[in-house]
């Protein structure tokens, strides 16, 4: 069909997981997208999520601010990404295009969406083990990675232990990075997962 926009009518997330809104068209030549807007409409209220322009992407909910955007270098595709869903997102969601003709006539189009919230049961992290013992040339850029499976949000800390003193806080990220590895940072690592 012609300048028309595709969805689906429901879109089930995770509580806290990243979830996307699929709204997409086929570029037609002639038309070139003029505004695309999202709105939502829920219990506590509607309003405009985020808004793009010629001149900028705006999320106008401050709720949303920091967790939707919308990609830019895929033409066609206006499908709102929300970083972390929230409980409160749950509602029905509208995705609104508008074209400008080579006349400089203005077409828009509208499809809504369902948005449902699930809450999984939370499950433990389990730590994969890496393996062990690493030997890397000095002066080599090396790194070691936590990987866990369980509920995200997931939060990572990496531990270094000295013999016979107090394990040491060395990162707070999945990987553990040195760009330079150097004979000091020998020793013992582990890491440590934790989630709600």
């Amino acid at each position: 069909a012609f300048l028309d926009l595709s969805g689906p009518s429901e879109v089930k997330g995770v509580w806290k997981g990243p979830t996307t809104l699929p709204c997409a068209y086929v570029p037609v030549e002639g038309f070139v997208q003029e505004t695309l807007v999202w709105t939502v409409a829920r219990d506590q209220g509607s309003g405009t999520v985020f808004r793009r322009d010629s001149s900028s992407d705006q999320a106008l909910l401050a709720e949303y601010r920091g967790r939707v955007s919308v990609p830019r270098d895929t033409p066609g595709n206006v499908s709102l990404h929300i970083l972390s869903l929230e409980i409160s997102d749950r509602g029905t969601y509208a995705c609104q295009v508008t074209w400008r003709a080579s006349n400089s006539s203005l077409m828009a189009r509208e499809i809504a969406m369902r948005v449902d919230v699930i809450k999984v049961p939370a499950t433990k992290p389990v730590i994969r083990a890496g393996e062990l013992g690493l030997t890397v040339p000095a002066g080599a850029r090396t790194s070691l990675t936590c990987v866990s499976s369980g509920s995200p949000p997931i939060t990572y800390r990496w531990f270094r232990s000295s013999p016979g003193g107090p394990a040491l806080l060395v990162g707070s990220q999945a990987e553990l990075a040195w760009d330079s590895a150097q004979p000091p940072d020998s020793g013992e690592y582990f890491c440590e997962a934790e989630n709600r």
